[in-house]
Order: C-alpha cells, then structure tokens, then sequence
C-alpha cells in the first residue's frame, strides 16, 4: 500500500490544479476498476471456500466473518471470475483507423465499428471503464495497459507487433494476393470463403489473449477481412467464461469461423480450437 499512499499523498501536494484534476480524473478510474476486481476476487474466494468447506455458504458466512444474507450479496452483484479475462480495467478498445485522400482524418470501417460496439457493450456488463482508441496506421501505438485490440498486421503496427508474440498462428500473404492464418508448425493455411471464385459471406478470423510481461492483458482480433472480427467478438463473448474457466490467466491463440447475415453472425465454429502457448 506504500506506493498507493504516496502517489494519494503526492497528488494532494500538486500545486498546478490542471494537473492535480487530470491526475485525479486518472487514479478515480485506476482505483474503481481495482474496486471492482477485488469484488470479483471476494465472489470467487467464497464459491472455492464453498468447495473446500462442504458445500455449505453458512460455513464460509462464518469463515469470512460475515453473514450469510452478506455472502448471498456477493454472490448476486460481484463480478464473475471470468472478468479476469480481460485484465483489471481501466479497459481499451483499439480498432483500425483507415487513411483516405480525400480526407484528413481518419475513418473506421461499418464492420469494425460494429466489432467495437459489440465489444463495449460486453466490457461495460462486466463493469469495465471503456475508452475507445482509434489507432493511425501511420503511428507505432501500442497498448500501455489492458486492451482489446482489433487490427490485422498489415493494418498498423501494433497489428503485427502482436502477432509475432504468437509461436502457433500467423497471419500471411499467399497467392493472388490472398491473406490467410498460417499454422507455424505445420504451414498449414486457412482462407477466407469470401475470397473463394464463389465467395460466400462467410469470413474466418485469428483471435488471441496476450498476457503481457507488464501484468497487463492484450486480446487481439484480426480477421482475414474486417467482417471476420465480428464473428470472433461474437464467440468471444457467447464463450469468455469457458475459456478462462479452460485456459486460465495464460496466452493462447485460435481462429473463429463465422457465416453472416448483414452485419449479424448466423453461424460461429472453431477452424483450430484455442492453443496455450508454450
């Protein structure tokens, strides 16, 4: 708590007000979502405490030194344990800028603007502070804290700096200019049906989840073409909880098929199911 005491105690010492409100506008949302992880962590402390003490939540009322109408409380309005998939929060949302010549700034594609959109909407029922980010591929931006970042490599720098942590899947470029997710083991390919001579409205997708040697948590999302992440947001919310429940606070990486209508998926599957990286 040392460090906590002195960045509060320095930040009452600040003389300048614009700085003293704009790092207080900071640490009120750092100490909120640590709020609320603590609650997450108290809720899944009581469902283990449950297990190891017979299945009954009277005993753990007891071991906690609380009543049990206060463990029934947790229990309804804490967090899940699979929050923690995404990290702590405060919680980016990074998704690809595009450049165009008649326009100076920058501008999001429909499909990544529903992937977001998709996405805050998750983060936000599991009481995440939400900033979107729109990342200039001419800028080498990377993600100082947890994030979701949906950017294919050839997008921004960021795209491919975090592809290249992955030791299992790559995204490459192969014949008639087709890009692909590429198994490095096997040099195995998978392509997008809406590259086909036939195409169909159907995308695949690489999705990961980064923990980053900083503490913080990188998801990233990157379909062959945009359409692709929408799928892999979709899967990744309808299955959070099974994959932390399967995979932990670990990296792993995997890629999502999905058939649409519009904008909305009809259909979700696993073209390589999620991999723990060695």
């Amino acid at each position: 708590m040392a460090d906590v005491d002195d960045e509060f105690h320095a930040l009452r010492l600040e003389p300048d007000p614009v700085r003293r409100g704009r790092r207080a506008t900071d640490l009120l949302a750092t100490y909120q979502q640590r709020s609320v992880e603590l609650a997450r962590i108290r809720r899944a402390a009581v469902e283990e405490a449950r297990d190891q003490l017979g299945g009954s939540y009277t005993e753990v009322a007891r071991a906690f030194g609380l009543t049990k109408g206060r463990i029934t409380q947790i229990r309804s309005s804490a967090p899940p344990a699979h929050r923690a998939f995404f990290g702590v929060g405060p919680l980016d949302i990074a998704l690809p800028g595009r450049r165009l010549l008649d326009r100076d700034d920058l501008v999001i594609a429909t499909e990544d603007d529903a992937t977001g959109a998709h996405l805050a909407d998750e983060a936000e029922r599991l009481s995440f502070a939400v900033e979107r980010r729109i990342i200039d591929p001419l800028q080498e931006w990377e993600p100082s804290r947890d994030a979701i970042v949906v950017c294919g490599p050839a997008s921004a720098h960021v795209g491919n700096m975090l592809m290249q942590r992955d030791p299992l899947l790559t995204m490459t470029i192969g014949d008639g200019a087709r890009w692909g997710i590429t198994d490095r083991g096997t040099g195995e390919r998978f392509l997008s049906p809406m590259d086909e001579p036939e195409p169909r409205r159907a995308d695949i997708a690489y999705l990961a989840r980064h923990a980053m040697p900083s503490g913080a948590v990188v998801v990233h999302i990157a379909g062959v073409h945009a359409l692709g992440s929408i799928g892999a947001a979709h899967y990744l919310t309808e299955h959070v909880a099974d994959l932390w429940s399967e995979l932990g606070d670990g990296s792993f990486s995997m890629v999502v098929a999905s058939e649409f209508d519009g904008l909305n998926p009809t259909a979700l599957d696993l073209v390589v199911p999620p991999r723990r990286w060695p």
